[in-house]
């Protein structure tokens, strides 16, 4: 139940400091509806058994920390290539295959939207840990096929 119960107190919080921020209201009464709406929606996530480490992964918080500016870099890196591509006509799109080095598929979710958030690149297909990648130019996915997120999110993961 101690795992249960820190996931469950962790989703609490995480909804509530989201609902807080969006909602902007911040008088007492509330207040208490959003933390009571909260504590309705943790009961039924607990109720439903939903709540573990593959819904709310708790365990990747703090190495979440490094990884995701390191990918925000990415995007806007390869917003710039993707939009240098169009304006000289240099498109040359190709489908690549890349190999996963994940133990989960936690882990190869993260890789693939990962690999989709970035511009330029489109995650197809995942079959047995090799993913098919759509790119924008083939310089692209060669750049992917190095290995540098996969290893990344590997880290990320837990499992390096």
């Amino acid at each position: 139940m101690g795992g249960a119960l820190r996931h469950a107190l962790s989703l609490g919080l995480t909804l509530f400091a989201g609902w807080l921020l969006l909602s902007g209201h911040y008088e007492t009464f509330i207040i208490v509806l959003g933390a009571l709406s909260v504590a309705l929606t943790v009961y039924i996530v607990l109720r439903m058994e939903m709540c573990d480490h593959e819904t709310h992964p708790v365990h990747l918080t703090f190495r979440a920390v490094t990884f995701w500016p390191w990918l925000a870099v990415e995007i806007v890196k390869a917003n710039i290539d993707v939009a240098k591509r169009v304006f000289s006509m240099d498109i040359s799109p190709a489908l690549v295959t890349v190999k996963s080095g994940q133990k989960t598929e936690l882990g190869q979710v993260i890789y693939a939207n990962s690999i989709t958030l970035t511009p330029g690149t489109t995650t197809m297909d995942i079959e047995d840990g090799t993913f098919v990648v759509h790119t924008i130019a083939r310089a692209v996915g060669e750049d992917l096929q190095k290995g540098e997120m996969d290893r990344r999110v590997t880290e990320m993961e837990g499992h390096d």
